[in-house]
């Protein structure tokens, strides 16, 4: 069990403000915490990493006491478990792929070489940093933050510098990790499809309180929906249920469900840009 109990007073473009965290979580599971710039997401990232502290409060993670205000406790950043992915990526120019991967690693040998084989890095491990493609460096920066075998991962924007095509990649793969590895994940992100993509559930923050958590579905998909649609959108996930697809699309900032059957459902794949057409109330969706 998580359990993350904790405020913080923080500076925002109207005033002070107080984050207000309080969440009991099941470990394993790949959270995204999404919301407006400055609501304080990343700030929750860097208490649970201990880059910042709360200013009161306790953090917990598997029974182990990361922070207690009221008993003191206060671990150092390297004594807690916790791999953290940067935007920029945080990779050391004079050191080779290699180098980085390993830097202040506290794991074994197996696993380095494991990672570096999941993130397909095997051929680049002499290459310097500045020589890689911004795909290859995050690979690095996600690898040297695996190494260690940590209990938690936090991912800041980890993906935002990439283009489309790369993003989605990584997207994928990040979700492969994560299982793979059977981490708690943390995302931040200001992304819905790729929060829909990902996460197990979603945590959103509006001006320092959580004021919804909930699967992708719970969270994003609107009811209210009626013919006002904006047309264009992106499928975001295709499931078969039974003998039809429900197709997940991204519409104006809401999720919509559309039923296919196999034959309408065989010309889509995720990350298509489509638009929807009601038909008597009946929509489907045409490729752009």
């Amino acid at each position: 069990m998580i359990e993350l109990d904790f405020t913080k007073t923080l500076d925002g473009s109207k005033g002070k403000f107080a984050l207000k965290v309080s969440l009991k979580l099941e470990e394993g599971k790949f959270f995204s915490i999404f919301g407006k710039s400055g609501a304080g997401k990343t700030t929750i990232l860097r208490i649970l990493s201990g880059l910042e502290n709360p200013d009161k409060g306790k953090i917990a993670i598997g029974g182990r006491v990361y922070f207690d205000s009221y008993n003191r406790i206060n671990l150092p950043v390297q004594q807690r478990k916790i791999g953290f992915v940067f935007q920029n990526y945080a990779l050391f120019p004079h050191l080779n792929v290699y180098e980085n991967i390993v830097f202040g690693c506290r794991g074994d040998k197996t696993r380095i070489q494991e990672v570096i084989f999941l993130m397909e890095l095997e051929g680049l491990c002499k290459k310097k940093i500045d020589s890689l493609s911004g795909g290859q460096a995050q690979r690095v920066a996600l690898a040297r933050a695996l190494v260690s075998s940590p209990e938690i991962l936090l991912l800041d924007e980890p993906l935002s510098a990439l283009d489309g095509e790369m993003r989605a990649k990584l997207q994928e793969e990040l979700k492969h990790l994560s299982r793979h590895f059977g981490m708690t994940t943390f995302l931040v992100s200001h992304d819905l499809g790729e929060v829909f993509r990902l996460s197990d559930r979603v945590i959103c923050l509006q001006n320092g309180e959580i004021v919804k958590i909930g699967t992708p579905d719970e969270v994003f998909l609107n009811e209210r929906f009626s013919a006002k649609l904006q047309i264009n959108g992106e499928i975001l996930k295709i499931t078969k249920n039974s003998l039809v697809f429900i197709v997940d699309i991204l519409i104006n900032g809401s999720v919509i469900k559309i039923v296919l059957d196999p034959n309408e459902a065989a010309g889509f794949k995720v990350g298509d840009s489509v638009a929807v057409v009601a038909k008597a109330f009946n929509p489907s969706i045409v490729l752009l």
